[in-house]
């Protein structure tokens, strides 16, 4: 059995960062806002994506430690301007956490995790409606994800109120008619209408990727780091010839991504 951890030293990073933060602290640290420490939370959920996909457990755990620096600088700002803290950071997702599994900490039941799910939003339909607001269907999708998995949540979240395609022939049909569509606006060659058309393709390639249960980011990261891996063994090879990749024509380059492909096809799997 795994040891059970409970964070009890979690506070140790709470004071550090306090004491960061204080006017004898440290002169970057102090300087941050809200805005400058943006691209640093982007960059260390990525960077914990990237640990995990490598399978790095040592990284892995280091990168989860820089995105939950990242939380608690962001909480104790807020604390200093007097809007919330750290503890209510934690105390608001625990009680959400408790909230929302009654078939754990209460006496509901389910039958399996499509029934968790549907009670998650029901539950969560009802939180906004004691709110005085309206849970809409697209609601809780930011808009600031990077595009394709906000086209898979959208399309997730539509099709669970039946608007989808019956099956992958319909949404297969869908990104042929698309595509055609596509065709017709280059042919036009109005770049507005290239580009709505080439949207509508992205996202019918998302929703086929869902009906045969893929996430279409990771096929995306998967064919870019193959793309990434084969480029470069064909740029060592140009290299270990004396020569420069920028001045090979297209023919020669053409026949080292084969070499290189055929070469990696024989490699056994990892």
């Amino acid at each position: 059995m795994a040891m059970v951890q409970r964070g009890d030293n979690f506070g140790e990073l709470v004071s550090i960062m306090q004491r960061l933060l204080q006017p004898d602290g440290c002169p970057w640290d102090r300087e941050q806002t809200f805005e400058t420490l943006k691209p640093f939370l982007i960059e260390e959920s990525y960077e914990v994506l990237e640990a995990i996909e490598a399978n790095d457990v040592p990284e892995h755990c280091e990168e989860l430690g820089d995105l939950l620096f990242q939380i608690v600088f962001q909480a104790e700002l807020r604390a200093r301007e007097g809007s919330f803290g750290i503890n209510d950071v934690v105390s608001a997702i625990a009680r959400k956490m408790i909230r929302r599994h009654p078939h754990v900490f209460a006496d509901a039941t389910v039958k399996d995790s499509t029934e968790v799910l549907a009670n998650w939003g029901k539950l969560k339909a009802d939180e906004h409606k004691e709110k005085g607001k309206v849970r809409r269907t697209l609601d809780g999708v930011p808009t600031a994800l990077p595009a394709l998995l906000r086209a898979q949540r959208i399309g997730e979240k539509a099709a669970a109120v039946g608007f989808d395609w019956p099956d992958v022939k319909g949404v297969r049909d869908k990104v042929t008619e698309e595509l055609a569509e596509l065709d017709e606006a280059m042919v036009g060659g109005k770049k507005e209408e290239i580009t709505h058309e080439l949207g509508d393709l992205l996202f019918a390639l998302s929703r086929l990727a869902a009906k045969l249960d893929i996430v279409p980011e990771d096929a995306l990261r998967s064919a870019l780091g193959r793309f990434q891996g084969r480029f470069e063994a064909m740029e060592d090879i140009v290299i270990t010839e004396g020569k420069q990749i920028k001045g090979q024509s297209l023919a020669e380059l053409d026949a080292l991504w084969n070499r290189v492909k055929q070469a990696q096809a024989g490699m056994p799997k990892k």
